[in-house]
């Protein structure tokens, strides 16, 4: 499986880097977009036994130099690069590593119970909701679905009210598959998680689409546009800090600008749910 996605990366990543952009003169069509192996290994200096052996999965010891080669070549953003040496480096030199954590540690829970007025959750490996303010709550509607349908991932691909809820659905659907790749990434032997990948492919064709692109993202920071049911369009800003020994948990928080309609609408929002909370 891993070699599958060693293989999958590079030729995507390949694709897309057409020979101009390196400096390479083309003569007539190509039979397949973008470099081929043996222009990549030349312009990263590595023989194309090697590269193609590297691509088949078949080379697992490659030195951080030969990678950072073939990742000049292949224009990788330093999200990019990290996936790919994840991939490369055996599942046994990761076994060991931090198993994720179903539950929020209490100070971690304070400060969600600390930030009233924040949209705010916690995030785990698999993008479940973990904890949340209230507020974050009535922002994303959490508790109003049942405890295994609390997953982000599920949220954008399997529940049709989510292209209403995130106008930009495109990207929020790149972004979240970005963020599960990564984490398969360095995590290629979590059951969970491959069962998790394998129901969203089965239930819906447009993971399936977004997932074949090889797309790798982290999540620490954008913006997010919601379309609230109630209170209309709400614009934010996030932020999504890492915290250590959780095993892959983020605190997600949305912020705002003081006096802006995101925050006249958002006061609306947490009193309206006040009065319609259980």
């Amino acid at each position: 499986m891993q070699q599958r996605e060693v293989g999958a990366f590079l030729r995507a990543r390949r694709a897309r880097i057409q020979p101009a952009q390196v400096g390479l003169a083309t003569y007539g069509r190509r039979r397949v977009p973008g470099l081929r192996r043996e222009e990549l290994a030349r312009l990263a200096g590595v023989s194309t036994d090697y590269y193609v052996r590297l691509e088949q999965g078949r080379s697992p010891h490659a030195s951080d130099a030969v990678l950072d080669s073939i990742a000049r070549v292949l224009r990788l953003d330093d999200t990019e690069r990290a996936h790919l040496r994840n991939l490369i480096t055996s599942a046994e030199a990761r076994r060991g590593g931090p198993s994720p954590q179903a539950s929020v540690r209490p100070g971690l829970r304070r400060m969600l119970e600390l930030m009233p007025d924040v949209p705010a959750f916690v995030s785990g490996r698999y993008t479940d909701y973990l904890a949340w303010t209230a507020l974050g709550d009535a922002v994303l509607g959490i508790t109003d679905r049942a405890p295994r349908e609390r997953n982000g991932a599920r949220q954008v691909f399997l529940d049709p009210s989510s292209r209403e809820l995130f106008p930009d659905w495109a990207d929020v659907a790149e972004e979240t598959v970005g963020y599960l790749r990564l984490a398969a990434g360095r995590n290629p032997d979590d059951p969970r998680l491959s069962s998790l990948v394998g129901e969203l492919s089965v239930k819906s064709a447009d993971f399936r689409r977004v997932w074949a692109r090889q797309t790798v993202r982290d999540k620490t920071t954008g913006k997010k546009r919601v379309r609230h049911p109630v209170v209309g369009e709400l614009e934010f800003d996030y932020e999504a800090l890492a915290t250590p020994g959780d095993g892959g948990q983020l605190l997600v928080a949305y912020t705002f600008a003081p006096d802006s309609p995101t925050d006249e609408r958002l006061r609306l929002l947490s009193s309206w749910s006040a009065t319609t909370a259980p």
